[in-house]
């Protein structure tokens, strides 16, 4: 393995920290109107006590420390500083493997993936699997550099592999990725930079184009309905972030409580939708998650919703499939209802594993990273 552009360590000056506090004890509140919790949108005393916490208890130095235990790179691709956190696997041959989060996750979702994957021998699993594990914040996401101009998840996706090839030079590797991850790791397998050999994801996000759904099975004719059904109101932000992201921006980077709703109101939709219970995730990983927003450029990385609001980042042309190996692992309580089988196949050329977990909604690295992890590994396994 290649040791490309320079080494890095997180270290955020204190005035940034000191800023962040003043900001978070000096927040205006909204008056939430009378209903269920989260019904409107982020729920009043959930974000009143994510604040106490973020005031009171989170400790970002303590969140670096464990970071930079994972060694790290700034390595310029496609002519954007891009973070990356590298974890050489154990034993003689691990298998490298890049793992791509998406909005509004970050690396912080895929963090409990690294040790387990590198060293399965430290988890009483055989040394023999290992991987070497490369995890990239997208552009402008913590501290990787954001883009001049909005970005596309193809051109990502040429970026990652010229990351893992050229760079790094890995001659065979594995992607995996989910949301925004997925979209870009399916490029990968449309593009098949060389050494690229299996992708896996836990979003299914690349539909077939409209002339290849025709004769729709009915488990197939079944998702296609049931999924317009379910994000009803769940797809308002993607017009803002697609269409008027500057607007959304004076606000996310003046008010850290502000951006931290934003984004905390999708863990909450996305993994227990219509519950009025908290999000079933450790305040401090969330918050984590929230700071490499804050730390970076939210704007930046929300340009992405250009190429959903247009359909381009979406739209596979007709005929047109992702011909690398595929694994899937589709989680039940997503905002789009996991796709059968047969459906993938009509996208994907070799879906070579499909499993459908039996709980889990959208951030599969926060909520099961054990099943995640034996997934990524049973996949490897079906492609030697």
């Amino acid at each position: 393995m290649k040791q490309p552009g320079q080494p890095f360590t997180i270290a955020v000056p204190q005035d940034v920290l000191d800023d962040l506090r003043r900001r978070i004890a000096a927040t205006r509140w909204p008056r939430a109107p009378r209903g269920p919790d989260w019904e409107l949108g982020a729920s009043l005393p959930y974000m009143r006590r994510v604040a106490d916490h973020w005031l009171n208890a989170y400790d970002w130095r303590a969140v670096e420390a464990r970071l930079n235990r994972i060694p790290q790179r700034k390595v310029t691709v496609g002519g954007i500083g891009i973070h990356v956190f590298v974890e050489q696997g154990s034993g003689p041959a691990p298998t490298p493997i890049i793992l791509t989060h998406g909005w509004p996750g970050s690396p912080i979702e895929l963090m409990a993936l690294v040790e387990p994957l590198a060293h399965p021998e430290r988890f009483g699993g055989d040394v023999a699997e290992a991987f070497t594990v490369v995890v990239p914040s997208l552009p402008g996401c913590g501290f990787s550099d954001p883009p001049d101009e909005p970005i596309t998840p193809q051109a990502i996706a040429g970026m990652w592999g010229e990351l893992m090839g050229r760079e790094f030079g890995f001659e065979r590797y594995m992607a995996h990725g989910g949301d925004w991850g997925g979209v870009i790791t399916s490029w990968m397998g449309v593009y098949r930079p060389p050494g690229l050999f299996g992708i896996h994801l836990n979003s299914a996000t690349m539909p077939p184009h409209p002339s290849d759904q025709a004769d729709l099975t009915p488990p197939e004719q079944a998702f296609a309905d049931g999924r317009r059904n379910r994000t009803v109101g769940e797809t308002a932000y993607q017009a803002i972030q697609g269409g008027k992201p500057l607007s959304l921006a004076y606000a996310q980077a003046d008010s850290p409580v502000g951006l931290a709703a934003w984004i905390l109101e999708k863990f909450h939709g996305w993994t227990i939708k219509g519950q009025e219970a908290d999000p079933p995730f450790p305040l401090d990983e969330l918050i984590s998650n929230v700071m490499f927003y804050w730390l970076g450029d939210a704007q930046a990385m929300s340009w992405l919703y250009r190429f959903l609001v247009d359909g381009s980042s979406f739209r596979l042309a007709q005929g047109q499939k992702v011909a690398v190996p595929a694994g899937f692992c589709v989680f039940p309580n997503e905002m789009s209802a996991p796709p059968p089988e047969a459906w993938l196949r009509r996208s994907y050329d070799q879906v070579v594993r499909y499993t459908a977990a039996p709980a889990g909604g959208h951030f599969p690295g926060l909520e099961h990273p054990g099943l995640l992890v034996d997934e990524i590994r049973a996949f490897r396994r079906q492609l030697a």
